[in-house]
């Protein structure tokens, strides 16, 4: 199948974006150095205050799910949920 690019964006709620920006910043580095990741780098939009995307390519499906399931991804997650207001996921295939 080949390589499997996320772009994750979230949206932080009012008052909550320096925190999200703090949360997402601590999972960048472990997401690097997981076997199978290509690319991860996580961006701030210029226009709105408080959106971030993260820009992710992994070698292959079983890379990104073990992603999922590691234990720094599960922790960003639980302590992201009651900072974003609305999260987009789109994976996506080159064409």
């Amino acid at each position: 199948m080949g390589n499997i690019v996320i772009t994750a964006i979230l949206r932080a709620k009012t008052g909550n974006e320096d925190q999200l920006l703090e949360v997402l910043q601590q999972v960048v580095p472990p997401s690097q150095n997981e076997i199978g990741c290509i690319k991860y780098q996580l961006h701030q939009s210029l226009d709105e205050e408080g959106v971030y995307t993260f820009y992710e390519v992994w070698q292959d499906e079983d890379s990104m799910k073990k992603h999922i399931e590691s234990d720094h991804y599960k922790v960003y997650r639980q302590h992201s949920e009651h900072l974003v207001e609305h999260r987009d996921v789109y994976r996506l295939k080159m064409l």
